[in-house]
């Protein structure tokens, strides 16, 4: 075991609806959705036209500026709809699913034979490549880059987040051939972290070829950028890739097998499932699939692809996102609270901050709803998000030069070691109301686009 790294600063969020370790049904799919947005900087390029065939790993879409980088179908079946936004912005590439489904055959890869450039191009023309997050900035990995070492998470500390250990049960092997192939793309190795608490009972701390570290704390702990800036933080010039164990797994199976599988195990989450558990699904699952899950006759109901904090709002006839395992169903929260600040009895809110009495019972579980209790006001300094944030930055500096688009202070402040995910407890936990994820992602692009 490595050493411990122990985190003082964060917080669990303790809400209601986590899923409970069984697979509930096999979501059988009608229809699925390729969604470029999924992908930040991603300028797409159709390759399919509606009405086309395609088979379970066949391209449907290109990154205009590396068009080595395709985005494949995950069934096969026929593209029944292309779905435009404004200024005709692609938003969606629909596909119906075949009963039967059929694969693109890649071939079986031995690893241990393949060189650098042979993994890249199975990668690359398997679709698999957008599994590689570069950081930077959290875009898809540059091709001709070797990045300083790659980093994967092997615990999720988000609320309500899926099993690791539960949800990858089966697929260890996979994940073992992903990380032998991608060592060869990197010269400073793995780096793979885990939870202190569970590190012997998790059959992961056995992968060989990577570097272990471990962590103690709370939420953002299992945030694979709080683990890099405690391991190597990001300096201007530096470029890491970040990699999920989903994604390791659906490596090692495209590796393993020759088929571009991304079969995943979702768990469906919140205070306002039914029965929360796991079913079996594809990315691009339609949320209409489980709706044996929810009762949203009352038009209540917000539908998250991802968790709570960073996950998407995609309604009720959205579909799950790329790199989402998990999908939390909660309450809209439009009830208006009259004098809800004077009111410190209530028993049935959380506070953070110990406004209210909550912190008398830490293992309640809470029924939270969308409510922002409040509105913006003024943005005023205050340590509240150093109490959450697990980092060496100033949180409320770096936001407020985001927001004046001063580049030297965003890089004097830490732009290159945070992504929006970093700082989502600041926000929940922020008196002002302020919506500092889109602070920071406008701060993102404002560095991609400047310093490209």
């Amino acid at each position: 075991m490595s050493n411990n790294i122990k985190l003082k600063r964060g917080l669990n969020i303790p809400i209601a609806g986590e899923a409970a370790q069984k697979i509930k049904k096999a979501v059988v799919p009608g229809v699925v959705a390729i969604k470029p947005t999924d992908f930040r900087g991603l300028l797409p390029r159709l390759l399919v036209k509606e009405g086309d065939k395609v088979l379970a790993g066949s391209p449907v879409l290109a990154d205009k500026k590396s068009p080595d980088i395709v985005f494949t179908s995950p069934v096969s079946g026929t593209v029944e709809t292309i779905v435009r936004g404004e200024k005709r912005k692609l938003l969606e590439v629909r596909v119906k699913a075949d009963k039967t489904q059929e694969y693109v055959d890649f071939g079986v890869k031995k690893v241990k034979g393949m060189d650098a450039d042979q993994v890249k191009k199975a990668l690359l023309e398997s679709g698999l490549w957008p599994a590689l997050i570069q950081r930077p900035y959290g875009v898809l990995a540059n091709p001709d880059i070797r990045p300083k070492a790659i980093f994967v998470s092997a615990f999720n500390t988000a609320p309500l987040a899926a099993d690791l250990e539960y949800a990858l049960r089966d697929e260890f092997n996979n994940i073992q051939t992903g990380i032998d192939a991608l060592a060869k793309l990197t010269d400073g190795g793995i780096h793979i972290s885990f939870n202190s608490e569970n590190y012997s009972g998790t059959p992961f701390h056995k992968l060989e070829n990577v570097i272990q570290h471990t962590f103690t704390g709370k939420h953002p702990a299992g945030n694979v950028g709080i683990q890099i800036h405690h391991i190597s933080p990001i300096r201007k010039g530096d470029t890491v890739w970040t990699v999920s164990l989903l994604m390791l797994a659906a490596i090692g199976k495209l590796l393993n097998t020759g088929k571009y599988d991304m079969t995943r195990r979702v768990a469906v989450t919140g205070p306002k499932a039914i029965d929360p558990s796991y079913v079996t699904a594809l990315p691009g699952m339609a949320m209409s699939d489980i709706n044996e899950f929810y009762d949203n006759s009352a038009k209540d109901i917000r539908f998250i692809s991802g968790d709570v904090l960073t996950g998407a709002n995609v309604g009720e006839d959205g579909f799950l996102g790329f790199y989402d395992n998990q999908v939390t169903l909660i309450k809209e929260g439009k009830e208006y609270e009259m004098l809800g600040w004077a009111k410190p009895f209530r028993s049935n809110l959380f506070s953070a901050s110990r406004t209210y009495f909550s912190w008398l019972t830490p293992n309640k579980k809470y029924d939270m709803d969308t409510n922002l209790h409040g509105g913006v006001r003024a943005f005023l300094m205050n340590d509240v998000y150093g109490k959450v944030l697990p980092m060496d930055i100033y949180p409320v500096y770096l936001t407020k030069a985001c927001i004046a688009e001063d580049i030297d202070k965003m890089e004097k402040y830490g732009i290159y070691e945070v992504l929006e995910e970093d700082l989502a407890l600041c926000e929940y936990v922020c008196p002002s109301k302020i919506d500092i994820q889109s602070i920071i992602s406008d701060g993102i692009s404002l560095m991609m686009k400047e310093m490209a």
